[in-house]
């Protein structure tokens, strides 16, 4: 392990990352559930997604292991798997076979995109004060996603957001496990967030939130009804054409915005802002959501909750082999994973926004045409639930700002058609 992942040269051991793995892993587990639950509203066996999503998983999340040695996971994303069932099939009155498709044609131009460095060079023409920005907003939106998991932040009455009650046993959990997490963490423990979630978990019994499962072990469902049903009729259709544009667009910038965040926030970018490895990287998701497809699940992307694994201390690609590993346990043991309740890891994913907050104390405040796209990057993720949008909006105002006071020495070819295209893709409502 030390000669493949050079662990010694980034400053980690073995224990360390494979904790870090299960870490990231704890706190994405839920997508085993969350993602069979949304694809089978559009007409898809349950059983079939469950198994695909923890295979894809597996799949992209090896390739970021032994090919670019970075401590990412990946699996089938949040948002992409609700586009593709209330957007493009109940929406739309597309079939899933359709939407599947879609997703089919999206990796492939993905693969090339990454081939031809075309991703590489959106990751490194986002300035370094937008790359920090994209880390403190990841950092917020993550915060967002656990508070609203633990039941602590909810719909308000009359306005967007309001507190939940926080006397109910849900929000109790959380908070529980929000002060053993923080004690923890004070103490320096390793693998505390880990610890954190197992002892929720436990609390969570006598609570009446964990179910304690019936069986532990369950062999895998079969993916027959949903593995390779592609529709292939319809692939030269506008339709086709604006749902794997959307697919596409998502997925770039929801990738690139968190390797930029998360690994800004583990010290992974050189001196330039550029990320070593960073096409490898991408491939893993590119091949993974190809693989993703011909299974029978949604765009496979790298996760932002592997960001609670760095914060673990996880460098390398132990850390994703390790959670790999956790997948293929997850698709025999999915009863007990399956046990583990939203409340005992939401706290993580608060916790996480914490530590993704710590580059803003680099942000140059003092220059408003770095300070105010910054800004907008950081809000617009949590305000607009999206870590494209906030992509968006940074990158935009960044090109008009620098443009209109004169600085267009600071911006480079790629912001411009960037930008570009982001103004043209709102004025089509795609």
């Amino acid at each position: 392990m030390e000669r493949r992942f050079k662990l010694s040269e980034h400053g980690t051991d073995a224990k360390t990352e494979i904790f870090a793995g299960i870490t990231s892993f704890m706190t994405m587990a839920y997508i085993l559930i969350v993602n069979p639950s949304i694809l089978s509203e559009a007409g898809m066996d349950w059983g079939g997604v469950f198994t695909a999503t923890a295979v894809s998983a597996i799949i992209a999340t090896l390739i970021m292991a032994f090919y670019a040695n970075y401590p990412f996971v990946l699996a089938p994303g949040m948002g992409l798997n609700a586009f593709f069932t209330y957007s493009v099939v109940l929406g739309m009155g597309k079939s899933w076979q359709f939407a599947l498709t879609a997703v089919f044609l999206e990796g492939i131009i993905f693969i090339l995109l990454s081939a031809f460095k075309v991703r590489e060079a959106i990751f490194d023409a986002i300035p370094m004060n937008l790359k920090k920005a994209v880390s403190v907003g990841i950092g917020l939106f993550i915060a967002l996603i656990g508070f609203v998991n633990a039941g602590i932040i909810e719909t308000g009455d009359g306005t967007i957001l309001g507190l939940g009650d926080l006397t109910t046993k849900g929000p109790l959990l959380a908070l529980l496990g929000l002060l053993i997490m923080g004690v923890l963490l004070a103490k320096n423990v390793k693998g505390a967030l880990l610890i954190g979630i197992l002892a929720a978990t436990i609390i969570g019994i006598p609570m009446g939130i964990t179910e304690l499962p019936g069986a532990v072990f369950k062999a895998p469902p079969s993916v027959s009804q949903v593995a390779f049903q592609f529709e292939w009729e319809n692939i030269f259709s506008w339709e086709m054409l604006v749902v794997v544009f959307t697919f596409l667009f998502v997925d770039v910038f929801d990738t690139v915005g968190t390797l930029v965040g998360v690994a800004s926030k583990a010290d992974m970018l050189d001196e330039e802002g550029k990320l070593p490895k960073v096409s490898q990287a991408l491939m893993a998701d590119a091949v993974g959501t190809v693989a993703g497809a011909c299974l029978g699940t949604s765009t496979v992307t790298t996760y932002v909750e592997s960001a609670s694994g760095v914060a673990d201390g996880g460098r390398t690609g132990l850390t994703a082999l390790s959670a790999a590993g956790m997948f293929f346990l997850a698709l025999f043991f999915s009863p007990v994973f399956g046990m583990i309740p939203g409340e005992a890891t939401a706290p993580a994913l608060i916790l996480v926004g914490l530590f993704m907050m710590s580059p803003i104390k680099e942000i140059d405040l003092e220059d408003f045409t770095e300070a105010i796209p910054a800004f907008l990057t950081i809000v617009m993720m949590p305000f607009a639930y999206s870590i494209a949008e906030g992509i968006v909006f940074g990158m935009v105002s960044y090109v008009l700002l620098k443009l209109i006071t004169g600085k267009r020495e600071d911006i480079s070819g790629v912001m411009y058609v960037l930008a570009i295209l982001f103004i043209l893709k709102n004025i089509a409502g795609i």
